[in-house]
């Protein structure tokens, strides 16, 4: 009887090779499984990856505006004003500062420039969305008054009315006076000047000195008159002059403005623009302290200052 031969090397390589076509199954299917976990969205970055530096990004020709008192000053010493003492801070990538002091005879005037760089470490929130809690945190914070409507034009409209009242009148009575008289020319009974509304005045028109943002909040043109000197903390500004938001300066801003007593005589006024470029937040605070306890810095001035500076390091960060 003839017996088939067997070969042990080919079964082994035909079962080595029916292993390996299901093992290379399971790994395929476990690679792509992994492969679709780490598809998940992952939120954008920030615009800004660095700050700048501080205590160069205010120009000489502002500072010596900014800091009049330096002017006085042997040149050594200027120069020391107008390096500016950098912020101490831990972690440089995430926030930087600087402040700048010079004395006169006259007032003292301190000026703060202060840049954050908000990083969100959740896969979830954007660096930019991260950065808009915080400011609204510090917006918040400032305790903005709510805007003011102004009436004025609401007392026009009604100024107006009396005057067509008054020239209805008057229009009645010239026919029971007798048919010799000439009729009113149009016009007649009217005021000789414009309205408010024409003119822009008293309707929140923006107005030199001023920005579309405070048309929008209702505070309209400034006086430049200052407060009554306040006994505590946190006093405000005139009419005109409110703590607002602002528009055109980064994606928001506002400003805030209070006046202080320093001690138990002068008073110092600050004037605090904060506003956010994507995921940086920018603070530039500008005060002014007085010699004489019976002077009160000018609340128009110091805020024109700031919103200028302030508008100077929004074009830098947009041309980084």
């Amino acid at each position: 009887m003839q017996r088939k031969a067997y070969v042990p090397g080919v079964a082994l390589l035909a079962a080595l090779a029916a292993g390996c076509t299901g093992g290379s199954g399971t790994d395929d299917s476990t690679a792509d499984s992994k492969a679709g976990d780490t598809t998940t969205s992952v939120a954008a970055p920030g615009k800004y990856r660095t700050l700048r530096e501080p205590c160069g990004s205010v120009d000489r020709a502002t500072l010596r505006n900014l800091l009049p008192g330096a002017a006085t000053l042997p040149e050594e010493q200027q120069e020391k004003v107008y390096a500016g003492t950098a912020a101490v801070t831990y972690d440089t990538d995430r926030r930087v500062g600087c402040r700048w002091k010079a004395d006169s005879p006259g007032t003292t005037h301190q000026l703060l420039v202060d840049f954050e760089r908000v990083v969100s470490y959740d896969s979830d929130v954007s660096d930019d969305d991260r950065a808009k809690e915080v400011y609204a945190r510090q917006e918040a914070a400032a305790d903005l008054p709510a805007p003011v409507e102004r009436p004025a034009e609401n007392e026009n409209n009604e100024n107006n009315e009396n005057n067509e009242n008054k020239g209805e009148g008057e229009d009645a009575g010239g026919e029971k006076g007798g048919e010799g008289e000439a009729s009113a020319p149009p016009g007649a009974g009217e005021s000789p000047t414009a309205s408010a509304s024409e003119t822009g005045d008293e309707t929140g028109a923006p107005t030199p000195g001023s920005d579309a943002s405070d048309s929008e909040n209702g505070t309209g043109s400034s006086t430049g008159s200052s407060t009554t000197p306040g006994t505590g903390t946190g006093t405000r500004t005139s009419e005109g002059l409110e703590p607002r938001t602002l528009t055109g300066l980064g994606d928001a801003a506002f400003l805030d403005d209070t006046l202080t007593r320093s001690g138990s005589t002068t008073q110092r006024r600050t004037v605090s623009v904060v506003f956010r470029t994507s995921n940086v937040i920018v603070t530039v605070q500008y005060s002014a302290q007085p010699a004489l306890t019976t002077d009160v810095p000018d609340s128009k001035e110091l805020q024109e200052k700031t919103r200028a500076l302030a508008r100077r390091l929004a074009e830098q960060f947009s041309d980084q």
